[in-house]
């Protein structure tokens, strides 16, 4: 149980930071059709992921459940997008050049057909 508060804590600071970042984004640039506040919060995201990941690797830094805080809340609730990078840069450092290009070209494009499935089914529903 107190590992799911800890990813709960994560999750609302990292979604709150996301949409900081989106305001934040909304703000510099105005409204535009182009989502460039998603897209800082996601490259911002990887970037932090792979800082973290790197600290935790050659310094052995982070316990488990400071690792479900960041890596899983705070980071998931910013962007699941550094999930799937970091990911796949396990896969590649471990020479899983398949997977790893699988990884990316199924979550990407299954991901784009659930959105779009589920889109279709509310408005079929509507």
């Amino acid at each position: 149980m107190t590992d799911f508060l800890f990813v709960g804590a994560g999750g609302f600071i990292g979604a709150a930071a996301r949409y900081g970042v989106m305001l934040g984004a909304a703000r510099l640039l105005g409204q535009t059709a182009f989502p460039w506040g998603v897209l800082a919060a996601n490259v911002l995201g990887s970037l932090l992921i792979g800082a973290l990941a790197g600290l935790a690797e050659t310094r052995q830094l982070f316990g488990a459940s400071a690792r479900l805080f960041l890596f899983v809340g705070a980071l998931g609730g910013f962007t699941t997008f550094s999930a799937i990078t970091n990911d796949t840069l396990t896969l590649l450092r471990g020479g899983a050049y398949v997977s790893a290009a699988g990884n990316i070209l199924l979550s990407v494009a299954l991901g784009l057909a659930a959105v779009a499935a589920g889109y279709a089914a509310a408005r079929a529903a509507a």
